[in-house]
């Protein structure tokens, strides 16, 4: 399973790589309309150290990370289209042509029970009101990957780590970045980040790791042509309405006396409406099956009824549409049942993921199901779309 995490982050993010661009952004000062680049993808490598950040948020981050320091280190390479390469696309021309990208990943919290984690990621960087004949640029980063290499609990050769229960865990990277242009093949960079290491709950302990480390980066291009950073004008988007079925499962550890993962599974059914090109809002309605409510160590005398097996409820939808493919899923929802003894701890719902069109409207993905901050169970999924358009 974990394999496939990496897998499907690989090709989610580098199927794109042709035709996005990557940050930071390197760009030329001549006006536009005398722009020579080469309408070919340009290749970036980033080397990035950071430091410090750690958020001990609870006795058990408290108690884990006491006299640890966190330092770590990326490296990123991607590709930034250009205007000549993506006329075809206006999603590269509405987010100032984005960068698509694998990034490397290596850290160190000094802490011999926590490991010296590593990641493999896919990534997007997008810049921010991008300014042709400035040296400085600014973007905003997000990540999405999986780490190893910890030294999981154990309660008998690693009872120290309080926070993490598995030695491979999916990593978010979030971040904001400033660069300054040295020269058209070099750029200096600062930033801010934000991880998060979580296996879903699929071993206990799950509290999870957060940082806030700030950063110092250098970025290298071998192209020394002007980019070509010419716009055309976006037409007004179709107002296109969808209707979205999805199934997903998991796997996910009840309790920490429990050894036991037991099965989980959602099928959904959404309601969509797009606003513009970059968002798309909606509603709908969860079915969730869970095995633990099999097993009567956990739901006692109702195991093996329906209701202890299933749980329902409805939830609030949006997208974040980053491409005619790629797009960030997030819900909003509230069980009008649950089992607690499921894990079901709270009457709300979070969901965030990212999703793939493999194929037409047919879509794959991964997200993690959560309750008030409190992972659930990571989600495979798979569904299709329905298109509507809107009669003239």
């Amino acid at each position: 399973m974990i394999v496939r995490i990496l897998i499907f982050i690989t090709l989610t993010f580098s199927s794109f790589a042709l035709t996005a661009q990557v940050s930071p952004r390197i760009s030329s000062s001549l006006d536009s309309s005398k722009s020579v680049g080469s309408g070919k993808p340009r290749l970036i490598f980033q080397l990035e150290h950071e430091s410090g950040g750690e958020l001990k948020m609870n006795e058990r981050t408290k108690e884990t990370l006491a006299d640890s320091y966190y330092s770590g280190i990326n490296f990123r390479v991607g590709f930034q289209s250009q205007y000549r390469d993506s006329v075809t696309s206006v999603y590269n021309e509405l987010y100032n042509y984005p960068i698509y990208g694998i990034g490397v990943y290596s850290s160190t919290f000094g802490q011999e029970h926590l490991g010296k984690p590593f990641a493999v990621y896919g990534f997007v960087a997008i810049p921010i009101s991008p300014k042709v004949d400035s040296k400085w640029n600014f973007n905003y980063r997000i990540g999405l990957g999986l780490s190893g290499r910890f030294n999981p609990y154990n309660e008998e050769d690693n009872p120290l780590n309080l926070i993490i229960g598995s030695k491979n865990n999916v990593y978010i990277d979030l971040g904001v970045q400033a660069n300054y242009r040295l020269s058209q093949k070099f750029q200096l960079g600062a930033g801010i980040a934000f991880h998060h290491f979580s296996n879903g709950a699929l071993a206990l302990p799950n509290t999870g790791i957060n940082l806030l480390p700030l950063s110092l980066s250098v970025a290298y291009s071998p192209s020394s042509k002007p980019f070509d950073f010419r716009k055309s004008t976006v037409p007004p988007m179709e107002d296109k309405q969808e209707l979205h079925f999805n199934y997903a499962f998991g796997f996910k550890q009840i309790d920490r006396e429990n050894d036991n993962q037991y099965f989980k599974s959602t099928l959904g059914a959404y309601y969509s409406k797009h606003l513009g090109y970059k968002w798309r809002i909606g509603a709908g309605m969860d079915a969730f099956y869970s095995a633990s409510g099999n097993d009567k160590q956990v739901a006692g005398e109702k195991a093996g009824s329906f209701s202890a097996l299933f749980s329902y409820g409805s939830a609030f939808y949006i997208d974040h549409v980053l491409n005619s493919r790629l797009y960030l899923n997030g819900n909003v929802g509230a069980y009008l049942h649950r089992n607690k003894f499921n894990g079901e701890s709270s009457p709300i719902y979070l969901r965030a993921g990212v999703r793939y069109k493999v194929y037409r409207e047919i879509f794959t993905g991964v997200s993690i199901k959560a309750h008030a901050g409190k992972a659930d169970f990571i989600e495979w999924t798979m569904g299709y779309g329905l298109q509507f358009k809107k009669k003239k």
